[in-house]
C-alpha cells in the first residue's frame, strides 16, 4: 500500500456519513484529517440533509452536496457527480462513508488515492483499502472513523489506548440564521427569552426497541412542568411525528410540538435554546452533546460504550439486563431494559441536572 504524503496533497475529498448521529460521531476524523492536511482545500461530500451539521465549522472548506433523490439519482445521476469531481482534479478521497458506492464514486472521479475501510466488496476500488481493527468495536464509535486514518498510517494506531491521546471535542455551533428562526418558532408559541425550555425527544428512527415508553415521557415532563415552570418542547422526525403527539396527547400541561416542523439546522437552534434535553438514543442526542446542552439519554437495546452522548453534560440512564446490547429494532421478549426505567429514575436525573443550573429546590438550598 502506498504512503500518503502529505505535502503532495492540494484538494481532499472526504466521502462524509449518511445520518445525523454519524455525522457527529465523524467529527473527530474531519478534525484529524484538517489537522493532518493543513494545507489543503478539503471538499466534504454529504447528503442534503445533514449539511448543517457542518454549516459553522472550521474544518472543512466547503460542502459539496449529493443530490441523489434529484440530479445525482440512479445510475446515470452517479456518473454525473463522478464527472462533476473529476473536473474539479482532488488528489485523495477518504471514505468516511462504508457502501461500495462511494467508493465506485471516488474511481469514477478518477481520484488517484482513495483511502477507506475493506468492506461492502469494494476493495479493489481502493489504493488504501484498510482493515477493520477487531479491538475497534469495543470502544466508541469515534474511533471507527479514526480508525481509517490510522490504519493508513496517516495517524498513530489504537488511539483509545494511548495515555496521551485526547479526544478532540465534537463541539459544533449553530448559524445566526438558524438561532433567529428557533427563537421566532418558539415566540410563536408564547415562550419567551429566559424561560425554561426542557426538551423532548421521545423517537428513535431506529426501531422501537431505543424508544422509551410515551406514556413516560409524559409524566416526566409534566412533573418538570410543575415543579419547574419548564415550558415543554416535543422534537422528532416527522416520521415521528405520531410519537410526539401521543406524549401531548398524555400530558397535563401542555407541550409544544414541533416534531416534523423543523429542518436540521432550526433543530438544532431550538435544540441550544433548551436548558436541559431528555431524549433517546438518536442523532438528537448526539446533536445536544455536540452543543454542548444538558441532557439525559435514555438507552435499551444500544451500548452507551459504542455510541454514548459525548460530553461531560451528558448523562446515560439505563437499566442493566442480562440481553444488554442486543441492537435488535425490537424487542422480542419482556422490553426489560427500557421497561427498567423507571419515571422517579429518570426524574431524579433531571432535577439533579436543573439544579446544576441554578433551577429547583436543590439549588436553592
Amino acid at each position: 500500500m502506498r504512503q500518503l504524503s502529505h505535502e503532495r496533497i492540494e484538494k481532499l475529498l472526504v466521502r462524509g456519513t449518511n445520518w445525523v448521529g454519524d455525522a457527529v460521531l465523524s467529527i473527530p476524523a474531519l478534525r484529524e484529517i484538517r489537522r493532518q492536511f493543513r494545507n489543503a482545500h478539503i471538499s466534504l461530500l454529504v447528503r442534503p440533509w445533514v449539511q448543517d451539521v457542518y454549516a459553522s465549522v472550521d474544518f472543512v472548506d466547503e460542502i459539496v452536496l449529493y443530490d441523489k433523490d434529484g440530479k445525482h439519482k440512479g445510475w446515470e445521476g452517479m456518473r454525473r457527480l463522478a464527472a462533476e469531481l473529476r473536473a474539479r482534479r482532488f488528489d485523495l478521497a477518504i471514505l468516511l462513508q462504508n457502501a461500495i458506492e462511494a467508493a465506485l464514486i471516488a474511481f469514477w472521479a478518477r481520484i488517484p488515492l482513495r483511502l477507506g475501510y475493506a468492506r461492502d466488496g469494494r476493495s479493489f476500488l481502493l489504493t488504501h483499502a484498510i482493515r477493520i481493527d477487531s479491538e475497534v468495536r469495543k470502544v466508541h464509535q469515534v474511533y471507527y472513523y479514526l480508525g481509517i486514518l490510522s490504519g493508513a498510517g496517516v495517524i498513530a494506531t489504537r488511539l483509545w489506548e494511548r495515555d496521551d491521546y485526547r479526544l478532540d471535542s465534537i463541539a459544533i455551533g449553530v448559524r445566526e440564521s438558524d438561532t433567529a428562526a428557533a427563537r421566532e418558532m418558539l415566540h410563536a408559541q408564547g415562550i419567551a427569552r429566559g424561560d425554561t425550555i426542557v426538551g423532548i425527544n421521545p423517537g428513535a428512527t431506529y426501531g422501537g426497541a431505543k424508544r422509551w415508553p410515551a406514556e413516560r415521557f409524559a409524566a416526566v415532563a409534566d412533573a418538570l412542568a410543575s415543579e419547574f415552570a419548564a415550558r415543554i418542547v416535543i422534537f422528532g422526525a416527522p416520521s415521528e411525528l405520531h410519537i410526539a403527539q401521543k406524549v401531548a396527547a398524555m400530558m397535563a400541561a401542555p407541550p409544544v410540538v414541533l416534531a416534523g416542523r423543523t429542518a436540521l439546522g432550526q433543530l438544532m437552534g431550538l435544540i441550544k435554546e433548551c436548558r436541559l434535553f431528555i431524549t433517546n438514543d438518536s442523532g438528537p442526542m448526539h446533536l445536544a452533546a455536540a452543543l454542548d446542552v444538558p441532557q439525559l439519554a435514555i438507552f435499551g437495546s444500544t451500548s452507551e460504550v459504542a455510541t454514548g452522548p459525548l460530553s461531560e453534560r451528558a448523562q446515560v440512564i439505563k437499566h442493566p439486563v442480562d440481553c444488554n446490547p442486543c441492537f435488535l429494532r425490537e424487542c422480542p421478549i419482556d422490553f426489560g431494559c427500557m421497561l427498567g426505567i423507571t419515571v422517579e429514575d429518570v426524574l431524579t436525573a433531571a432535577r439533579a441536572q436543573l439544579s446544576r443550573i441554578g433551577l429547583g429546590k436543590e439549588a436553592e438550598n
